[in-house]
């Protein structure tokens, strides 16, 4: 695959050194086989890496495949494809799988974000979420802010924009109605400024209710929208809703969204981690009544989660047991949401497939021809080593590639690689708890 990636652009697949190319094409070629030597070294898998190697799960990239096809149709059908769950060691290719399907999606004309949970971004805080979602937001065929090219792609005299006008105004959508104006408006004016401002909004900033009236008012729509009161914990839910429909009439496939290392969510408190589980059940689509047609999402988490959280931890009895002892009607409803998530994440996730020795030859071939490109020579092929079931995929990698650069340096050097194994901490971690946000509804004037 390697091969096929590099030989597209260039030659490399068929053993080509970039000494043996025209110089304008051996600049490139260089450049992109270092940048994909060093994002595997790394451990950060990047587009030059998964396009030189592919995604080396077939079984999973074609489910994937299938998944696009039922969700190509979602917004029509009002209906939420439900999203994959992968699972797998740490450093077995996770996130480079993510990177081969972000680059299927595209492909497919889907608009793609990828996301990892972490600190900053907590799975059960949606508008954090949404934000990251949309700051990482990637086009098929257009670079740039991905918002502002949705909306200035919008074609106002196509069905596909009349359809998101009538959806976006009706009572079925249950979106707040500052979503139609801020449509309306965005159409009507010529002023960049204020295409800008909306365009913000839509990305998840406060928009100025006083402002958004002053803006109809002057395109002669003052009373045709109540602008009401909205919570503000409920904006980003809608956002989500809104945008999946905006990526439809703007005539893209849908929304795929990529979630990394969910195991994080093991360090949240037991109620965060409850929302956390709600969290996963909503945005796969597993929630009958909240789903979000036009989005797809893929998460990743590691294999043991479901052995060493939900069973040792016993978090698939505790916190629902927890939730449906409490007197708030929001903590029972919560229940059920985290139910269905922490059941997706034990029944359905898929699990990586650890490559066979056959694989691991040809992956060999792939990196050292890779190598060779990078740095304009013919690394060695190295010797098997062991091939325990317990070596991931990331160590056979940088195992290679540390050898080669030492090689490279001195023939007859003999490198000798040790490995260490990352054990994930699961143990709770109040550092990661955010500060409980004010969700109240802000001065109208500000929401």
């Amino acid at each position: 695959m390697a091969s096929e990636g590099m030989a597209g652009d260039g030659g490399l697949g068929e053993g080509m050194m970039p000494s043996e190319l025209p110089p304008v094409e051996q600049s490139g070629l260089r450049v992109q086989a270092r940048r994909a030597i060093e994002a595997l070294r790394a451990g950060v898998p990047n587009h030059d890496a998964v396009l030189a190697l592919g995604g080396g799960q077939p079984q999973i990239e074609a489910r994937f495949r299938q998944k696009l096809e039922e969700a190509d149709d979602d917004v029509e059908r009002s209906t939420q494809t439900s999203g994959l769950i992968v699972a797998g060691d740490f450093g077995s290719g996770k996130s480079h799988l993510l990177v081969a399907l972000e680059q299927l999606a595209l492909r497919e004309n889907f608009v793609c974000s990828t996301v990892s949970v972490s600190k900053e971004i907590p799975l059960h805080d949606p508008d954090k979420l949404y934000r990251a979602a949309i700051r990482s937001a990637r086009l098929p065929d257009r670079r740039g802010n991905a918002l502002a090219e949705l909306a200035f792609k919008l074609n106002f005299d196509s069905l596909p924009y009349e359809e998101l006008v009538e959806w976006s105004s009706s009572s079925a959508s249950h979106i707040a109605t500052r979503f139609p104006a801020s449509l309306l408006v965005f159409q009507r004016t010529h002023d960049e400024e204020t295409k800008d401002r909306i365009i913000s909004f839509w990305g998840g900033d406060p928009l100025n209710t006083s402002q958004l009236r002053r803006w109809l008012r002057d395109q002669g729509e003052a009373g045709t929208f109540p602008l009401e009161h909205v919570p503000q914990r409920e904006l980003p839910l809608q956002h989500f809703q809104f945008t999946s429909r905006l990526i439809s009439a703007a005539g893209y496939a849908g929304w795929v969204l990529l979630v990394d290392e969910l195991e994080l969510i093991a360090q949240y408190s037991a109620k965060a981690r409850a929302q956390a589980y709600h969290a996963l059940a909503r945005w796969s689509g597993r929630l009958k009544d909240l789903q979000c047609p036009g989005l797809l999402t893929v998460f990743t988490i590691t294999r043991d989660f479901t052995t060493l959280v939900l069973h040792q931890r016993n978090d698939v009895e505790r916190i629902p047991d927890r939730l449906r002892s409490s007197p708030r009607e929001a903590d029972r409803v919560l229940s059920v949401g985290a139910e269905l998530g922490m059941r997706a994440i034990e029944r359905d996730r898929i699990a990586l497939t650890p490559p066979d020795a056959e694989a691991l030859d040809r992956l060999q071939e792939q990196l050292q021809e890779i190598h060779g490109a990078a740095y304009d020579w013919r690394p060695p092929t190295l010797p098997p080593g062991e091939r325990a079931t317990s070596t991931s995929m990331r160590q056979y990698v940088r195992r290679w590639i540390n050898e080669w650069d030492l090689l490279r340096l001195d023939p007859e050097y003999r490198p000798s690689t040790v490995a260490g194994e990352l054990v994930f901490d699961y143990d709770e971690d109040a550092d990661l708890e955010q500060p409980p946000e004010h969700l109240e509804q802000p001065p109208e004037d500000d929401a």
